[in-house]
């Protein structure tokens, strides 16, 4: 037996490659990760950790082309499209623009809110059952308003779609809001509350859901960056990386947003760009809030956990940029001055970026490739690769083994875009 051999070989050790290893073993096929780093080191490890069928909606809406093309000239604006030339972010631009009519954001709404309402289901199972150790927590998020025509606007057009989708959404007035929210600072217009959202402490989900694919028998090489792929007669034959040479009678590709980089080498054009964003992870404060929170004015989202507190969110395009940008992290400090009595704990414990996996419809891709017969894509989560894990582990794993899935696959299929 080839010892470097598996039934599914798994490209990408992030949350979603995790979770397709974890659903694949339980239905009994031996799975190898090939991770270039370690485990969730990538957009895995420093989002918010909230768990949001709230989060339906997609950035393409009629007019956001405009928001996201006035952002040029503030560097510290929520949504953040770099000036600077780049041909692929321009053509992933142009696609994201055809996107952004009604009907195609209520198909992607309706896409996104069936795989976030049964993934919201299966992740509470997943850590009761498995017993990881992770902070989870099922308080719901709480959106504040400070002015009351953004709370009139989110009112006629989020809650109102979540009302269509059947995701519950409760109208808070503002002496609710700070009656049970006494982390907010006095002012406050207003709030919806989503009693089905939860949180997690996401490195530490991740770092349970490695622990259990291990004790499942999974194997998970870290530090294996792949460094190409062979293929041969219409399937992938062999990943070469630099911890050695691996196969699999199938293969995922998981990998976040590196996938468009890497599916060059199989002709694939993945319409996807990487969408940057922050965190700030400190210490508790002594005034922390009780609910996940996001500072809709600010755009700036709150965590709260029993080990500590992060503040995170925005969305900066300016392609494969690395490092922090320290106007990104200061308008995140000043959101959440504006809105918390205790913006930020006593000691800051991470600054933090990642890279987004942003599709052209915001649409997941997940799927067998309509060009390879041996591969599955399962990418392109944008900013929901936490909310969405598990439904995308167990659709893979259906997928593979010919069932019908819990879930329609039919919108997050590859070949919409003909890879």
């Amino acid at each position: 037996m080839d010892a470097s051999r598996s039934d599914v070989l798994i490209l990408g050790g992030g949350v979603i490659g995790l979770a397709c290893a974890y659903y694949l073993r339980k239905s009994g096929a031996t799975v190898r990760v090939l991770e270039q780093g370690t485990p969730g080191c990538g957009s895995s490890h420093g989002n918010c950790g909230t768990i949001t069928p709230s989060h339906a909606a997609p950035l393409a809406m009629p007019g956001m082309l405009g928001v996201a093309l006035r952002s040029m000239l503030r560097a510290d604006a929520p949504l953040y499209l770099n000036p600077r030339f780049d041909g692929p972010r321009l053509r992933w631009l142009l696609g994201f623009a055809r996107h952004c009519n009604w009907r195609d954001f209520q198909h992607a709404a309706q896409a996104r809110s069936a795989i976030l309402q049964h993934s919201r289901r299966l992740l509470e199972v997943l850590v009761h059952d498995e017993h990881l150790d992770c902070e989870f927590g099922h308080e719901g998020e709480l959106y504040v308003y400070r002015t009351p025509r953004a709370l009139q606007d989110d009112e006629r057009h989020h809650a109102e779609l979540l009302d269509r989708l059947g995701v519950e959404v409760q109208r808070w007035r503002s002496d609710e809001v700070e009656a049970r929210e006494p982390a907010l600072k006095p002012g406050v217009a207003g709030g919806l509350y989503h009693p089905g959202d939860a949180r997690l402490r996401p490195d530490r989900f991740v770092a349970e859901l490695a622990r259990r694919v291990v004790e499942l028998g999974g194997d998970i090489e870290t530090g294996a960056r792949i460094d190409q792929l062979g293929v041969k007669d219409g399937r992938i034959d062999h990943v070469r990386t630099s911890r050695g040479v691996f196969s699999g009678d199938r293969v995922v590709m998981a990998l976040g947003a590196w996938s468009p980089l890497l599916g060059k080498q199989l002709g694939l054009r993945l319409p996807m760009q990487p969408g940057k964003g922050y965190s700030l992870t400190y210490t508790r404060p002594q005034l922390a809030p009780r609910h996940a929170l996001v500072l809709r004015e600010a755009s700036v989202c709150v965590t709260t956990w029993a080990s500590g507190y992060r503040l995170g969110s925005t969305m900066e395009f300016s392609g494969y940029v690395e490092g922090l940008n320290r106007t990104r992290l200061d308008a995140l400090r000043r959101g959440a001055a504006q809105g918390l009595r205790e913006p930020e704990g006593a000691q800051l414990l991470e600054e933090w970026w990642g890279w987004r996996p942003m599709s052209m419809d915001e649409v997941p891709i997940i799927g067998p490739s309509s060009r390879w017969s041996n591969l599955m894509l399962a990418t392109a989560h944008g900013m929901l690769g936490v909310s969405m894990s598990a439904a995308t582990g167990e659709l893979v794993a259906s997928l593979m083994r010919g069932e019908n899935p819990a879930i329609d696959p039919a919108p997050y299929a590859p070949a919409r875009f003909g890879v």
